[in-house]
C-alpha cells in the first residue's frame, strides 16, 4: 500500500517513520521549513521502543502530488486542517482511505463534507511525543498505539489491508469495530486534561498538591455528561483511566494546550473545547467549568492575535 502522511511533526513523523522503517511505501506532505529540517538531518526518533535515524524521507509539496495514494494519514494540527485538506486533495482518488489522527470530532465533519463518508475512517493515537529544537522526535513513554476503523464499525477489506501493513511496523496498531466510541473517550480525556491545566496554569501534580483536584473531577463529569448526551457515554475503564491521570500526586502531566499557551503558540481550543460545548449545549445547562476554561483559552487566542497585529503594525511603521 502507498501511504501519504500529512505532516511530519511528532505524531506524523513517528508513525510515518515507523512505517518507512518497516519497508512500507510512505511519503510525507510537508511545509518548506520542515522539509529543510528533514533534508539536512533525516528523520530522527528517540524512543523506549527503539531509536531510529532514517535518511531524508520521501517528501512532497502540494503542487507535486500527481497521483492517488491508497491511504492518507492526516496528522496535522486541527487549526491547519482546512489548509491541509486543500493541499492533499489531489492525492485522494476513488479508492483512497483517509485516516485522520486528530482529536475530537470536528475534523470528521470537515473531511466527510469534502470527500464523502465512504472515504473517511476514524482514527486515534495514544502516544506522548514532541519535537525537540532540532526537529527530532522524542517519544517519552512505552505506549505508541494507533487505533483505526470504519466509522460505522464494519470490518472491511481495506481495514484488514491497512492492519496487515501496520502489523509490520514497530508500533501497536489496532483495528477497532468501535472507533467512534474510542475517539469520544479520548476526547473526554484530552478535554479534561487540557481544561484543568490550561485554566490553572499548572501540571497535574501541582494541582493535586494545591488541593484543586476536585475542579478536575468536576470537569471530567461535565465532559462525560456531554458524551452521554451524544450517545457515547464513556466506559468505566475510560473514566477510571482519566481519574487516575488527573489525581496523581507528583505528576508532571499537562495538556498540550497548556504548553501552547506557555510558549505563545496557537491552540486547538475550538476543536477540543469549543466543539465539545457546542455538541452538549442542550444537555448541560448546569455546566460551569468547561465554559470558563473555553473562555480562558479563547481570550488568550484573541490577545495573541491582537498583540501579533500590533507588532506587525509597528514593524510596518518603522519600515515606512
Amino acid at each position: 500500500m502507498r501511504f501519504l502522511v500529512v505532516g511530519a511533526g511528532a505524531l506524523g513523523g513517528y508513525f510515518g517513520g515507523r512505517l518507512l522503517d518497516s519497508g512500507q511505501d510512505a511519503s510525507f506532505l510537508v511545509r518548506p521549513d520542515r522539509a529543510a529540517q528533514l533534508s539536512s538531518q533525516g528523520l530522527v526518533i528517540r524512543s523506549p521502543a527503539g531509536d531510529l535515524h532514517l535518511p531524508p524521507p520521501p517528501m512532497l509539496h502540494a503542487q507535486q502530488i500527481k497521483e492517488h495514494f491508497d491511504v492518507v494519514i492526516v496528522a496535522c494540527k486541527a487549526y491547519d486542517l482546512e489548509h491541509a485538506i486543500s493541499a492533499f486533495a489531489p492525492a485522494v482518488g476513488p479508492h483512497t482511505a483517509i485516516l485522520p489522527l486528530l482529536n475530537g470530532m470536528r475534523h470528521l465533519d470537515l473531511l466527510v463534507e469534502r470527500f464523502g463518508h465512504r472515504r473517511v475512517l476514524g482514527g486515534a493515537s495514544i502516544i506522548a511525543a514532541a519535537l525537540d529544537g532540532a526537529g527530532g522526535i522524542n517519544h517519552s513513554s512505552t505506549e505508541h498505539t494507533l487505533l483505526f476503523g470504519e466509522l460505522d464499525g464494519e470490518r472491511t477489506a481495506r481495514v484488514e489491508q491497512i492492519a496487515q501493513a501496520f502489523s509490520r511496523a514497530r508500533f501497536d496498531a489496532r483495528a477497532s469495530d468501535e472507533i467512534v466510541q474510542a475517539m469520544w473517550e479520548k476526547w473526554i480525556h484530552i478535554a479534561t486534561l487540557a481544561s484543568i491545566t490550561a485554566l490553572l496554569r499548572a501540571n497535574v501534580g501541582d494541582i493535586v498538591d494545591a488541593r484543586a483536584h476536585n475542579l478536575a473531577l468536576d470537569l471530567l463529569d461535565e465532559c462525560c455528561r456531554i458524551a452521554a448526551f451524544n450517545a457515547h457515554a464513556p466506559s468505566r475503564q475510560a473514566i477510571d483511566h482519566t481519574r487516575a491521570a488527573i489525581l496523581k500526586s507528583g505528576s508532571s502531566l499537562t495538556g498540550s494546550m497548556f504548553h501552547d499557551i506557555e510558549r505563545g503558540a496557537p491552540t486547538e481550543c475550538e476543536h477540543i473545547l469549543g466543539d465539545l460545548l457546542r455538541r452538549g449545549r442542550w444537555s448541560t445547562a448546569d455546566t460551569r467549568l468547561l465554559p470558563v476554561a473555553y473562555a480562558h483559552v479563547r481570550s488568550y487566542e484573541v490577545r495573541r492575535k491582537r498583540e501579533a497585529g500590533e507588532v506587525a503594525e509597528a514593524l510596518h511603521r518603522r519600515a515606512a
